[in-house]
């Protein structure tokens, strides 16, 4: 059983999360750590110079009150919104808190995924810890 489990979750999916949270709690030991981290992806800057700051921020506050939302009933559960390049904070997340699994969602790989690799599949291939893949 896992002591300290990392979630990481898409900030435009949270209705994926339930999911992975019965996972969670399937494999987590009593009274385990559960976090869940969604990184909000820098926005490319020939975006960001035609649309104004404001609508980027209205987008991300409403991300984060729906992970807020999907969440309200899981009491033990911590939430972290961070911004960033997604594979590089999951992997340095799980080692700022120690995870000893990580539980990713995957999606039916795309062309792009071919040439630049999914978020998960970064995390699979680094992570230092267990890691349950949801498909």
């Amino acid at each position: 059983m896992y002591k300290n489990v990392l979630i990481p979750v898409a900030p435009d999916h949270p209705e994926r999360l339930s999911e992975q949270l019965k996972v969670a709690r399937a494999l987590a030991a009593e009274g385990a750590k559960i976090t869940v981290v969604s990184v909000i992806e820098a926005v490319p800057l020939y975006i960001a110079a035609e649309v104004p700051a404001v609508i980027f921020e209205q987008a991300q506050d409403e991300a984060e009150e729906a992970l807020k939302e999907a969440l309200k009933d899981e009491g033990d559960v911590t939430l972290e919104v961070v911004h960033g390049h997604a594979p590089t904070l999951i992997l340095d997340k799980i080692k700022d808190l120690g995870a000893d699994l990580v539980i990713v969602r995957s999606h039916k790989p795309d062309m792009s995924d071919w040439f630049l690799g999914s978020t998960a599949g970064r995390v699979v291939r680094h992570a230092p810890c267990g890691v349950h893949v949801i498909r």
